[in-house]
């Protein structure tokens, strides 16, 4: 499937891309032709109370959007990105709410229909849509790195409110003690499902602007998923319970969440949501530690054994080396190529001690490894590289191979520092040396690197006071 509409060669859109963009245009306007229809002609909005039928909808929308937040968070925090944790939280709330409502099917949790678990669904149409804004608004900077430093409390916040309000809801405190009758509370919902409505729309418009400048599938289904959500307040608002005015809202909810599950599935599965990712997080520059490492003799060693052995080796290896440099220190392993250990620090620009967490990595990695070579004398051992300095953040590839990584001189000398580090030894350049205090070294000189014009200081990394 195209991941979008291509501009033509002039910038402006293709002939394909404007058809298709009206024809995505009249799908979104027939929801609101139709709805506006049924107000019109109401006797045509006939009456169907089904209640398992109502249930299973409502918590299918519900389940899905909890999916689809849940994988979009995911791939949030692993790239520290703030508009793809945001958009997660819209649908989140979206997904908890609509929850509630389930409940309130009759028979399920409550006999009667309850005034907080009627509100329940513009209420949590309402709260996405102030999510769903700030996740299209212009971000970047440090306020947002501490943004998604900050996702558990934003998490646990969401969750407190959504408890929070079943509980009041159940207990038929103020506001809530308005009786079992939905019409008691038609003010309010509509209210809030106003509310809704301009805040879904204005967050369309935003990925509209989005997707005009990435050409990409995903952001418009997400500006679509929220103009399908602003079309389902409208029908909250003005539709009659059980009627079919009042079904369509049920199914726009479930058409928005599946849109986006469905195109973001359709994505390449490495970096499914890069379309929405910030600019910093895909052609971003960012002051980072580059810690490489390999094993020294490993090619001697694969010769004279069988690849199952060498397999064995390597993941008695990483077993123990991985750990410490992810779990202790933070660290994002960028990739293992063979032998070879690629790990990156302050990738998020969440880490301003990011060369002390890599320098202390490197001699927790050589710690550990230490072990497996005493229980194996024959086996080769790891030599580590670290390196510190500007590189670029970048999503490189298409559909069919994708990766978020770094580049730049700062890596490759990282990685040409290594080749001369010592074995069962950490190898430190004098930029990485700067940034670290509270260390004792010994000099290796100024050693000639390929592809280096000039020669480069080096330092074998003895010990980093804690």
């Amino acid at each position: 499937m195209p991941e979008g509409h291509r501009a033509a060669p002039s910038g402006r859109p293709s002939p394909g891309g404007r058809t298709g963009a009206i024809g995505l245009g009249v799908c979104l306007a027939l929801p609101l032709l139709g709805l506006a229809l049924l107000m019109w002609q109401p006797e045509i909005d006939i009456a169907w109370e089904d209640h398992p039928a109502h249930f299973w909808l409502v918590l299918s929308a519900a389940v899905i959007g909890a999916v689809l937040a849940y994988a979009m968070g995911a791939a949030a925090l692993q790239r520290g990105d703030a508009r793809v944790l945001l958009a997660s939280y819209a649908f989140l709330v979206t997904a908890l709410f609509l929850g509630l409502h389930a409940l309130a099917t009759p028979g399920v949790l409550l006999t009667t229909p309850n005034a907080g678990f009627v509100l329940a669904t513009p209420v949590g149409l309402a709260l996405g849509a102030v999510f769903a804004v700030w996740s299209g608004s212009d971000l970047g900077g440090e306020r947002d790195v501490r943004l998604v430093q900050r996702a558990g409390v934003i998490r646990a916040v969401v969750a407190a409110v959504v408890v929070g309000w079943a509980v009041l809801s159940l207990t038929e405190i103020w506001p809530f003690d308005a009786g079992p009758v939905p019409e008691e509370v038609d003010g309010m919902l509509s209210a809030i499902a106003g509310a809704a409505i301009v805040g879904h729309s204005v967050a369309a418009w935003r990925y509209l602007r989005i997707w005009r400048r990435r050409r990409n599938a995903l952001p418009l289904a997400v500006a679509s998923a929220f103009l399908l959500l602003a079309e389902a307040s409208v029908a909250v608002a003005f539709s009659r319970s059980w009627h079919l005015s009042w079904w369509e809202w049920h199914l726009l909810v479930l058409a928005a969440v599946l849109l986006v599950a469905l195109t973001a599935r359709r994505q390449w599965h490495e970096e499914r949501f890069a379309a929405l990712y910030l600019d910093e997080t895909t052609q971003g520059r960012r002051d980072m530690s580059i810690l490489f490492a390999d094993l020294q003799g490993f090619t001697t060693f694969s010769e004279a054994h069988a690849p199952q052995e060498v397999t064995q080796m390597l993941n008695t290896f990483f077993e123990v080396a991985v750990p410490p440099v992810v779990g202790r220190y933070g660290g994002d392993v960028d990739r293992i190529i063979g032998d070879a250990l690629m790990v990156t620090f302050n990738r998020r620009g969440d880490q301003p001690d990011h060369a002390r967490r890599a320098a202390l990595a490197g001699l927790a990695l050589q710690e550990a490894t230490e072990a497996v070579v005493r229980e194996h004398p024959g086996w080769p051992r790891f030599r580590v590289g670290i390196n510190s300095g500007p590189v670029s953040v970048s999503v490189l590839g298409t559909a069919g191979g994708r990766t978020h990584t770094v580049i730049g001189d700062t890596v490759n000398t990282a990685s040409r520092i290594e080749g001369k580090a010592p074995a069962g030894g950490v190898a430190v350049s004098a930029a990485t040396l700067e940034l670290l205090s509270g260390v004792v070294t010994e000099p290796l000189g100024a050693l000639e690197l390929k592809g280096k014009s000039e020669a480069v200081e080096v330092f074998r990394l003895l010990a980093v006071e804690r």
